[in-house]
């Protein structure tokens, strides 16, 4: 009875959390105009335009989704690769299929890892678009940038670049079909993807153009804004002193308008003293020469070297665009496992006017060699020290040193190293203190949406620590901003505040926010516009055993763009694996569907790194790992800091969105988690339930007109995947090899129908033509099977111009010959209509339960753990 009671209480939570959540209240909109119904063209960015457009990322989307294929154990367990059990979704010969789909869409995003991150096993990927190879090549080749642009770094990664896998981050969309197929078996993957339910408005993908303004601007990540810049804009200065216990308000800002980039600095606050680096050095006649990005308005320029300050007497001159700027000099041994860091400054005559330097150190003397690992670049603007460029060198940022043409001679090491900055204790407590306890707090229109630790609002929330990403920024170095570049639009009024609940003093905190007018931003943050508000939603607390921990959880409308995750496990150093809640798996879910829009394969891949972040610490612009503590600043035992931006993977949903992951294997390893998740959204709903036919009711089914050709019934008893899989469900699933016909009412208001189907996942490639009235509306193609979960939901979205101003639509689903027998058990019908508020109308996603199941506790048995723990051969420990 326990476990009947507890998954009583997952449907309710299935119903009133992800359908009708109330966890998290969104901001109220302005008052709505006449109600218009948001349009399934509503795609968001197509192609390039998805990095190109990031000052669009507030628009909300109609009828997309954003799925994800990957090698997930289909048993709920752990082996999400090990064997490459899961990886194919079909073989022919001996290559794998691991990606395929019937209709429009966007490959966004594609990880793999095996052999520690070394990928040369899996041979060559090939993707097809509409029937077209795109690509053909080696994959190592691919994510070693050797292929050229577009598939050049940040676009692509290797082993290195990421600590661990390897990426594909090239948008490339598709009209009628894609296929992803590796030569062998790839073992772990993930393949990210957008369907569209129509092909309106996408572009054929094109891989002989190199993009090279995205690469461009994805290289510049957390240096500066990645967005246009805005006509009028201005910037609100503030300097304050926050006793512990209040609350400062920074900047109040008048509408339309939207913040654009808003920055932090707290002096008190230091870095976190353990830094992982990767370096080089070089002696006698060696030399190492870089290019660096500077501010063309700049007054001078300072460049910060970190080094190991072991060795001593160390002397090097240094060349900036081939005229003596300086020198680097250290005399003295510091202690062992140290890092120092110099700075010298530029003379502005040597840097005036331009926008890039060419930076040259040549040896010198030394008692050994001279080191460096890491060069970050400053620009004096307007008084004002900004960081412009870094340089982070070493084996293991392949992708840095190429594309800042980074070249060493006379080289004498190369390698990685943990050491630490010599710091008082105390500050380092208090500094982490003041990142996790103290608070950013916007309200926007009345109604605040952002509440989040700084630390983690900018991109780590165990301590400063390095963050260049995409869309927000840390610099731990001297005078260094923690920055935040997302659109922020509002209507009337924006008030942003910092709350010190750190129980310490703050002085001198300075904010600086930047805002421009935008008088398009009214109309279209109404109830039924296409803009949603910004939010940061910051959640805590222990792992339960069991269960997801849950980063968000939230009803209305929406699109997910990703987090910043801080995991602080539990388990004592000296077990076998003290990280072993890294073998968590995600599971997203959105809409109230209860099979997982994407699950994934363990916590780092989510993060597009393996093997426990191999190497250690490392940063690209949509996934970093910033931080790794282990029995010590401010870390009782072993803690991870990571985040994932979701940028032409972000997530719409229309009416519910959730993000569970697991902490350990089987959730069932002690950790404490908290995240700040980033999205964009407004409380309405534009999914309004329409109709359902229960294929166990006979007089629904007289109701309906439902005909099935070559049907049989049976009994399943088994559960849904994801975060219920604790759970059996038993009831009856029809099976049919001929055609099935049934009629369903629509809102005539849509703007594009949904059919939800509950069916058995235990055989792959069940595919139907779907019929509208008649007319071929596409391809409803289930390529994933599962024979050990088999409960499956999953939908099917007609376009618009089939059901547009019907209140009726006829279906007719026939079976594509060779395919596997269609099952249903039943069909929810939901409609695309305006924006409105599900609180005071029929839940769009209510009867998505599957009616008549006996839900039973299920039996997992005991875990046989496939540990691909790397401690033991992973250099830093």
């Amino acid at each position: 009875m326990r476990g009947i009671h507890r998954f009583r209480h997952v449907i309710g939570r299935t119903s009133a959390a992800l359908f009708v959540v109330t966890a998290v209240t969104l901001g109220t909109a302005p008052a709505a105009s006449p109600q218009t119904a948001a349009p399934t063209g509503d795609k968001g960015p197509i192609g390039w335009a998805g990095y190109r457009q990031l000052d669009g990322m507030a628009a909300l989307r109609g009828a997309t989704e954003t799925r994800q294929f990957s090698s997930y154990d289909r048993e709920g367990r752990n082996n999400d690769g090990f064997d490459g059990k899961y990886a194919c979704l079909r073989t022919t010969a001996t290559n794998c299929v691991i990606a395929e789909r019937t209709g429009a869409g966007e490959i966004e995003s594609i990880w793999f890892t095996r052999d520690h991150g070394v990928v040369t096993k899996t041979g060559w990927i090939k993707i097809e678009l509409d029937g077209k190879t795109v690509l053909k090549a080696p994959l190592q080749d691919v994510v070693d940038g050797k292929l050229g642009a577009p598939f050049m770094w940040p676009l692509v990664g290797n082993r290195d670049d990421t600590s661990g896998g390897v990426v594909i981050k090239v948008p490339m969309p598709f009209r009628t079909s894609m296929r992803v197929t590796t030569q062998h078996n790839p073992q772990f993957h993930h393949v990210v993807y957008r369907s569209f339910a129509d092909a309106d408005g996408v572009p054929a993908f094109d891989p002989k153009d190199p993009a090279t303004d995205v690469i461009t601007r994805l290289r510049a990540s957390g240096l500066t804004d990645p967005k246009p810049a805005k006509r009028g804009a201005s910037t609100k200065k503030s300097t304050v002193d926050i006793q512990p216990g209040a609350a400062a308000k920074v900047a109040e800002l008048s509408g339309p308008a939207q913040i654009s980039q808003l920055r932090v600095r707290l002096p008190q606050v230091i870095p976190s003293p353990t830094v992982n680096d990767d370096g080089r050095a070089y002696g006698k006649g060696g030399s190492s020469t870089f290019t660096a990005a500077v501010h063309p308005k700049n007054t001078g320029v300072r460049l910060t070297r970190r080094f190991d300050p072991e060795v001593e007497n160390t002397l090097a001159n240094v060349l900036v665009d081939g005229k003596p700027a300086g020198q680097w000099q250290h005399k003295t041994r510091l202690g062992p496992l140290t890092w120092a860091d110099q700075s010298l400054d530029v003379a502005p005559a040597l840097t005036s006017d331009k926008s890039k330097i060419t930076v040259r150190t040549e040896f010198v003397s030394s008692e050994v060699d001279f080191n460096e690992f890491r060069y970050d670049v400053h620009s004096l603007v307007d008084g004002s020290w900004v960081r412009t460029d870094v340089m982070d060198l070493g084996p293991h940022h392949p992708g840095e040193e190429s594309a800042h043409g980074y070249k060493v001679e006379k080289q004498t090491w190369s390698g990685r190293r943990s050491s630490y900055y010599p710091v008082d204790a105390g500050q380092v407590a208090a500094s982490d203190a003041v990142l996790t306890g103290a608070r950013l707090r916007i309200s926007f229109d009345g109604v605040t949406t952002v509440d989040a630790p700084i630390g983690e609002f900018f991109g780590s929330g165990l301590g400063e620590f390095d963050v260049r990403s995409l869309m927000f920024a840390m610099d731990p170095g001297k005078d260094g901003w923690y920055t935040s570049w997302w659109p922020m639009p509002f209507a009337r009024n924006a008030v942003v505040e910092v709350v010190n609940g750190s129980g310490t003093a703050i002085p001198g905190a300075s904010v600086e926010v930047t805002s421009a007018p935008d008088s398009t931003v009214a109309e279209r943050l109404r109830a039924n516009g296409s803009l949603g508000y910004f939010h940061a939603t910051h959640r805590s607390g222990a792992a339960e055993r069991d269960k997801d921990w849950i980063a968000v959880d939230a009803s209305g409308r929406g699109v997910y763009y990703g987090m910043t995750h801080s995991m602080r496990g539990k388990l004592p150093l000296g077990t076998d694996v003290p990280r072993l809640y890294l073998e968590g798996d995600e599971r997203i879910y959105s809409d109230g569907v209860l099979t997982p829009l994407q699950y994934g394969t363990g916590t780092e891949d989510f993060y597009e790194s393996g093997w426990y972040f191999r190497t250690g610490t490392f940063g690209m612009p949509t996934a970093g790992y910033p931080a790794h503590e282990v029995g010590g600043d401010g870390c009782q035992l072993d803690c991870t800091g990571a985040y994932r931006l979701m940028v032409t993977d972000a997530i719409p949903f229309n009416s519910a969105f959730r993000f569970g992951i697991e902490s350990g294997p089987l959730a069932d390893v002690a950790a404490d988690y908290s995240a700040t998740s980033y999205w964009y959204g407004k409380p309405q709903t534009t999914l309004r339930s329409t109709d359902r036919i229960d294929l166990t009711n006979t007089a629904e089914r007289d109701q309906h007109g439902y005909r099935a050709e070559a049907e049989t019934t049976a009994k399943l008893t088994s559960s849904f995947e994801g975060d219920s899989d604790h759970d059996n469900a038993t009831g009856t699933i029809t099976s049919a090899t001929g055609k099935i016909s049934f009629t369903v009412a629509a809102d005539q208001a849509n703007t594009g129908v949904q059919l939800v189907r509950t069916a058995d996942h235990a055989r792959p490639y069940q595919e139907v033509k779907v019929l509208v009235d008649g007319a071929e509306a596409g391809t409803w193609l289930q390529v994933t099977g599962n024979a050990s979960q088999r409960w499956l939901q999953d939908t099917f979205t007609i376009p618009a111009r089939f059901t547009s101003g019907k209140k009726k639509l006829a279906i007719t689903l026939e079976p594509v010959r060779g395919s596997a027998p269609w099952t249903a058990s039943t069909y929810a019908v939901r409609s695309f209509v305006g924006p409105f508020d599900a609180g005071t109308a029929r839940s769009a996603a209510q009867q998505l339960d599957p009616p008549a199941l006996d839900w039973r506790p299920a039996d997992r048995g005991p875990l046989v753990r496939d540990s691909r723990d790397p401690i033991s051969t992973r250099p830093g420990g």
